[in-house]
């Protein structure tokens, strides 16, 4: 499957570039206290949301997608669900880290805040262009496959996890970036999304939490702080999008 090889090159450039950049850094204590932003860190994001977009009109990348495919359709017989799983496992990982005492770089409210911002932003920017661009499904199934929800969603994650714990170490980055690779490979195995699919999937996911971390310290000042103060009330709502279905839950403490 060289192919498919070309795909885990491709997601991966990310992490390996963060991981030498000390400038893509919040300063925290107990919440987040600074809002630190560098040009540099929309790059790989950047890149990846190009190669989509350009996809989409690329006669040569249209045939690379369509070659990737027959592959696929060629070698992969079986098809594996994991990816509706595996999409949602590097944020998941953040919580039950904390939960076991492994602590991460913000509390309970900011993380959860900052999540929500990524996956709201995130899902609505994946509704629209789905419904804007209306490209076909590798299956013929449906006309929504770009960008890939799942694959956003799990890089939203990935870069959820390498910003709560890169200051511990980084093979908590390195393996929620392993697993959203994995969940944007196992959506072209799937026949479910095309390479351009995925790449724009992911970069969208990057990008989203990424805005959430920076924009947090507004977020929390004006949404949430006052709030909680006036009415004594602490509440969270936690938008989530599965690929097919937008929704939210809501937690409020008393």
């Amino acid at each position: 499957m060289k192919y498919l090889c070309v795909l885990a090159a491709l997601l991966s450039t990310h992490f390996l570039i963060a991981q030498n950049s000390v400038t893509d850094t919040i300063v925290v204590k107990d919440t987040v206290q600074n809002l630190k932003f560098n040009y540099k860190q929309l790059i790989i994001p950047g890149v990846l949301i190009g190669y989509g977009f350009i996809g989409l009109n690329s006669d040569q990348l249209k045939s690379f997608n369509s070659e990737i495919q027959e592959e696929v359709n060629e070698h992969i017989d079986n098809k594996v669900t994991i990816d509706d799983f595996a999409q949602y496992a590097p944020a998941a990982a953040v919580y039950a880290l904390n939960a076991f005492g492994d602590k991460g770089k913000n509390n309970l409210k900011d993380r959860s805040i900052i999540l929500a911002s990524s996956y709201l932003m995130m899902s609505v920017t994946v509704l629209a262009l789905k419904d804007i661009t209306k490209v076909e499904r590798p299956d013929g199934s449906s006309n929504n496959s770009f960008p890939s929800g799942h694959t956003a969603t799990a890089f939203a994650g990935a870069e959820f996890l390498w910003q709560e714990y890169k200051d511990k170490s980084v093979w908590y980055g390195i393996s929620g970036y392993i697993v959203a690779t994995g969940t944007g490979i196992f959506r072209i195995v799937n026949n479910r999304h095309w390479l351009t699919d995925v790449a724009a999937g992911a970069g969208i996911g990057i990008l989203s939490t990424k805005v959430a971390y920076w924009i947090y310290p507004y977020v929390n000042r004006k949404l949430f702080r006052t709030k909680a103060k006036e009415n004594k009330v602490s509440s969270m709502i936690m938008p989530y999008y599965n690929g097919k279905q937008l929704g939210c839950g809501l937690v409020m403490q008393f």
